[in-house]
Parts: structure tokens; sequence; C-alpha cells
């Protein structure tokens, strides 16, 4: 029960951290449309050749903007470190949570599955990296997915939309190893909710 709360909080914690990122963006494209009505960028001189201001710009309105970007530029560095190590709070505790369900799972019913995606691309500081995929895992089961009930990668693309912030057991086979894995599903720095890649295994390739 106090892991399910500690797990919530984090989660919740993450979801603001969330929103304050989003918020930090949609401030810093209004002010860079600034810039682009001033026709300016980021490091053009707003003086002539005789130093002094430019008449074709609104030059305080850039000084400004120019200032605001730095500052929020710096937020969203900071809040991006934030957003990381949240998510390595919640992917800790989610794992703490299946721990006994998972160490108790049937490894048997591993054992006689069948390999039906391969992973190919893991991106570093990815949810994928930081819950221990490495490529050419073979996936045997993703959550409640495996090679008797998979019809497509829409299947995983699903139920990774529809488990955003929440644990998804994996079991990969990885050598002659059957390996348990909890991958988290969250927006992070790069593309997706994962950051890896997978492709179906062909029949001929199990």
């Amino acid at each position: 029960m106090v892991v399910d709360m500690e797990l919530q909080e984090a989660k919740d914690y993450v979801l603001q951290l969330m929103k304050d990122k989003d918020k930090i963006e949609s401030d810093l494209k209004e002010l860079k449309e600034i810039l682009d009505v001033n026709h300016v960028s980021m490091d053009e001189a707003l003086v002539d050749s005789e130093g002094y201001p430019r008449n074709d710009i609104d030059v305080y309105q850039v000084r400004h903007a120019r200032h605001k970007i730095i500052c929020l530029m710096n937020d969203h560095k900071a809040i991006m470190k934030k957003i990381e190590e949240g998510l390595h709070r919640v992917h800790a505790l989610a794992g703490n949570e299946v721990e006994n369900s998972a160490a108790t799972s049937s490894t048997q019913e591993s054992v006689h599955l069948e390999p039906f995606l391969r992973v190919n691309l893991v991106s570093p500081d990815s949810p994928a990296a930081i819950a221990g995929i490495q490529v050419e895992d073979l996936i045997l089961k993703f959550g409640n997915i495996d090679c008797r009930n998979f019809k497509s990668l829409k299947d995983v693309k699903n139920m990774v939309q529809n488990s955003r912030y929440k644990p998804i057991n994996v079991r990969i086979k990885r050598g002659s190893n059957i390996i348990s894995l909890n991958i988290t599903p969250s927006p992070w720095a790069g593309k997706g909710l994962l950051g890896c890649t997978i492709i179906p295994i062909e029949t001929v390739e199990r």
C-alpha cells in the first residue's frame, strides 16, 4: 500500500513537470514568433553600422524576447533533467511493486512461448534503456501479447499508448536466458513513449 502511494505520488509529480515543460515550450514558441516578426535571430545585431538602434525593428521588444528565451531555455533544460529523474523513480517504484508477481511468474510458460518481436534499436536514456532492454533482445511476451495472439505492431502500439506511466511486464529471450523486465511507457527527450524500435519476427526466423 505504501509503495502504491509512493508510486502514485511519483507519477503525479512527473505529470506536473510535463505540464510545466509544455508551458515553457508554449512560451518559447510565442517569443520565437516575436523574433520572426522582426526578422531577427538570437544573435543578430540590433544596432546599425553607426552604432544606433535599428529603426526597422522593435529593439526593446526583441531584447526582452531574447532575454526571456535564454531564461526559459535554462528552465527547460533543468525541468527535462527533473523529468528524467522522476521517470527513474517511477520505474524503480513500479519495479518494486511488481517484483513479487514477476518473481513467481511461470517460467514454464516462457519456455513454450516463441519470440515474435525483435529489438533492433534502443535509444540512450529512453524508457526502454532504463528498463534494461537491449538490441537483439527477442520478445516472448509484451504485456498480454504473445506469439499466439499477436496480429500486428498496432497491437503493441495501442497497448503502449494505453499504458502511459504504467509498467508493462516484458519477457525476453537474451541468448539462452529468459528475462522478465518492466518497461514504463512515458514521454522523454526523444520520440515516442519507449525509445526503442521493434520488428516482427517472421516464422522462418523462429
